[in-house]
């Protein structure tokens, strides 16, 4: 093996292998059978055969037995350099020549080397193009230009379209998108007066429409921010209420991101030809991403056919259904709707032709016609269907087709100031006005979700927005100082423990409130119980409101007037904590929660209403919210004592914690049983998969976050240990001192915890996951779920009376940074003594 690794990098397969053993502590037999391992080359060539010896590892990976054979490619040994090439074309969206090829310094979508790119060459005439296409190709073969540093020799050597497209894209990097935002409009803080407020709540529960209220927007003349049953909030919005002018800036998702989501809709649409569905099932899965957060139909517009038509007019009543007003000249022109319709006819005819190309190539590869295998057979075959699509010209080429008419969509920008970067991919627009009319309207390019303006709207692109201006409320004379965080919202989960996105968590600590909003109507369900409870846990109970919506329609024969009625809200408010407590094993800080919760609690109705139609009632209620918010920037009373801890428990908890993070995922990936979780479905697992290993949003698929769950787990366990010191000193606190004093170091833990996970689970182990992808075929399922199981078990390993290396290592940074919390809150608590 150590003669293996000496040439390269090692095999796929024979390094998991390896690192499994490495994993459980084992040691290799001393005896390991010789073989040829087998796994299937990445470029299909079969070029290639060396014997090495493996170790012989017992419950691994089913792929890996005593004798196999390796086929490997020219990409398994890092000495040779794989082969790249350009080639010219033309595009709906372009004038002159385009220049495609792959990049062999920029990973795609899977992790892997050689995104495929497309570059404008500026030219409509093919013989120069021609010798662009040869320049590049020059450049893509010799491997000593593959380095930023040569930009400027190239440029002596190379054409400036040539250099351009080449090193752009690996010199543009990805700024941080809140820092963009922060460097045009800076957040101000409660050493500026004003309150951070962030919305959390579950899609529908009415966030975003409190939010209107709170900012003076008009439900039917502003439509700012977006609001729907769906999930409509899907980037992050930051209003700051301030005097002045009306500011925005607004930071886009990075191109690899936007085509990566792109490639996820188009491999969906074809999976669904594949399947045997309609054009307007194709359509949807075209349109509509699975998870629900990007939505291509509002950059191309809806697709509509006249089946689907019939079919919508049997379920319609007779009176005519809101629609745009005639004088709307926001919305898309009616020839224009057209042209967009028959592009997406268009594209669904592309997606199926493509569908039909692979699934007979593949069919061909196996010697069988996989659209009649059934079971495990057919998903082995999706499967193969799915990576094979990826590596069809085809396919790239329907994704750029798209990517390049989403792109086309800022040319109709025709206010604000758009900056894009090195690569010419969008990177923030910006905008000044004194005119608040024209403000929202141009803004809601960005964030809309109206359907007449499909077709145009950048709303999938968005990653944040940020404005600023006299937003102030209507039902008030006041002008509070606020600073207003909106984000997507939580989802829907039957399980109180499930984890917050790390987007949500990660924010506690930037805010003076965490505002909950919920429905009135129902008692609280899961998931904002989970945000409850990360809150409690993290040190910023004392941060918690809760606005309960909806309540006018808390109705009942038992509940005659407000009192009755709140009172009925507000007992599913003491359940839910009840629940908590119980779970967390009597956590103080619940304890705490439930003695001052019910000053904390907001009773709202008529949200869809404006500000000035509701009742006197609820109008008090959001200007008993408004004070709630002046009130909690006022500075806590400084800590008096600081706790004394005996850190032998610490192993337990750090142990309960592993364990509780290992036992669901175990489920999930259909090892084995635990409790109500369930087996995912491996496309799930596999998309999860992808997310983490191409980079992409926040190691996070839909409600599989692993990074965010062991954020939890820690916090959680590390909190119920901090509960309990051994003593105090100098002095004994009182019960809220001494929470005031905990919060401070669950609060340090918990920023700790975060980048520990996130390193730990996804960037430690990046090439595993890379790996863990490129499984395919049958059995691939199965494997996969083995090699995640041992990433996981890597990184959160369960201590045990026999310490592995990895185990000590674990334990001894998860001690170091509960150590250095306390010992700054001691010092905390000394400086104010």
């Amino acid at each position: 093996m150590g003669e293996l690794r000496r040439h390269g990098k090692w095999p796929s397969a024979a390094r998991l292998s390896w690192r499994c053993a490495q994993i459980r502590g084992r040691r290799p037999p001393p005896e390991p059978r010789r073989g040829l391992l087998g796994a299937a080359p990445r470029n299909g060539r079969r070029d290639r055969k060396v014997e090495i010896v493996v170790p012989r590892c017992t419950n691994l990976l089913d792929c890996l037995p005593g004798w196999c054979s390796l086929d490997l490619g020219t990409t398994w040994n890092n000495n040779m350099a794989s082969t790249y090439s350009a080639s010219r074309t033309r595009t709906q969206n372009r004038p002159g020549w385009v220049l495609t090829f792959r990049h062999p310094l920029r990973p795609d979508s899977r992790g892997r080397p050689g995104l495929k790119m497309r570059r404008g060459l500026g030219t409509t005439d093919p013989t120069e193009a021609d010798q662009l296409v040869e320049q590049m190709n020059t450049l893509l073969g010799d491997p000593s230009w593959w380095n930023a540093t040569r930009r400027v020799d190239a440029e002596r050597h190379f054409a400036p379209a040539v250099v351009a497209a080449f090193f752009d894209d690996i010199q543009a990097g990805r700024a941080d998108p809140w820092a963009v935002r922060e460097q045009h409009i800076p957040l101000p803080d409660r050493d500026d007066g004003f309150t951070r407020v962030l919305f959390v709540g579950t899609t529908g529960a009415g966030k975003t429409t409190l939010l209107r209220h709170l900012i003076g927007s008009d439900h039917e003349r502003d439509r700012f921010p977006s609001t729907s049953t769906a999930k409509t909030t899907v980037s992050d919005i930051e209003i700051v209420l301030a005097d002045g002018d009306f500011e925005a800036v607004v930071t886009f998702s990075s191109e690899h991101e936007v085509q990566a989501n792109i490639e996820d809709c188009v491999a969906e649409a074809c999976v669904a030809a594949f399947e045997g569905k309609k054009d307007a099932d194709v359509a949807d899965r075209l349109l509509n991403h699975k998870d629900q957060r990007f939505r291509l139909s509002y950059a191309l517009g809806s697709f509509v056919d006249e089946a689907s038509k019939a079919v919508d007019d049997d379920f319609s009543f007779d009176e005519p259904e809101e629609t745009a007003p005639a004088e709307d000249e926001d919305a898309v022109p009616t020839d224009e709707r057209e042209k967009n319709a028959q592009r997406l006819r268009d594209y669904i005819k592309r997606v199926r032709d493509l569908q039909a190309s692979v699934e007979k190539k593949v069919s061909d590869d196996l010697g069988e016609d996989i659209s009649k295998l059934v079971g495990p057979d057919r998903d082995a075959a999706q499967d193969l269907f799915e990576s094979a699509l990826g590596d069809d010209e085809g396919f790239g080429s329907i994704v750029h087709d798209i990517l390049d008419e989403v792109r086309s969509r800022f040319d109709l920008l025709s206010e604000g100031h758009l900056v894009c970067n090195r690569s010419g991919w969008p990177e923030l627009w910006t905008m000044t006005s004194d005119n608040r009319d024209e403000f929202i309207r141009a803004v809601r390019w960005f964030a809309s979700n109206y359907a007449p303006q499909f077709g145009r709207l950048l709303t999938p692109l968005v990653d944040g927005i940020r404005v600023q201006g006299p937003l102030f409320p209507t039902f008030t004379e006041t002008k509070p100082k606020l600073v207003l965080l909106d984000g997507q919202g939580l989802g829907h989960t039957p399980d109180s423990s499930a984890s917050v996105t790390t987007q949500i968590t990660k924010r506690f600590t930037d805010v003076d409130v965490v505002l909950l909003v919920d429905n009135a109507q129902q008692p609280m369900q899961a998931a904002p119980l989970s945000v409850i409870r990360a809150v409690a846990t993290s040190g910023h109970q004392r941060k918690l409101a809760i606005a309960f919506s909806h309540f006018d329609s808390v109705k009942g024969a038992n509940l005659p007037d407000f009192q009755s009625r709140r009172a009925h809200v507000m007992a599913s408010v003491t359940n839910g904590l009840t629940s908590l407590r119980d779970a967390l094993g009597g956590s103080s800080t619940v304890r705490m929660m439930e003695q001052t919760i019910e000053d904390r609690c907001f009773m709202l109705g008529g949200l869809d209403r404006r500000s000035k139609e509701l009742p006197r009632g609820f109008q008090g209620e959001l200007i008993r919210l408004l004070q709630h918010f002046v009130r909690a920037i006022e500075p806590p009373p400084q800590p008096v004592a600081h706790p004394v801890y005996h850190f032998d428990g610490l192993p337990l908890a750090i142990q309960a914690a592993a364990r509780s993070f290992q036992g669901p995922w175990l489920a999930r990936l259909g090892l084995a049983p635990h409790g109500t979780t369930s087996k995912e479905h491996w496309t799930r697992i596999k998309a999860l998969n992808r997310r983490i290993a191409g980079e992409m949003s926040n190691n996070e698929y839909d409600n599989l976050r692993p990074v965010a769950d062991l954020v939890a787990r820690l916090t959680e366990e590390v909190s119920r240990f901090l509960s309990s010191p051994a003593s105090w000193a100098p002095t004994t606190p009182t019960e809220a001192e001494a929470e005031a004093a905990l919060d401070l170091i669950r609060e340090a833990v918990n920023i700790k915890f975060h980048s520990l996970a996130a390193r730990r689970l996804a960037q430690e182990q990046l090439e595993v996951w890379r790996d863990a992808f490129e499984l395919k075929g049958k059995g691939s399922t199965f494997e996969r779920a083995q090699v995640i199981r041992d990433i996981y078990e890597e990184a959160v390993p369960v201590p045990n009376a026999v310490m592995t290396e990895v185990s000590k290592a674990f334990l001894d940074e998860i001690r170091q940074i509960v150590g250095d919390a306390v010992k700054q809150q001691e010092e905390v608590g000394r400086a104010a003594a």
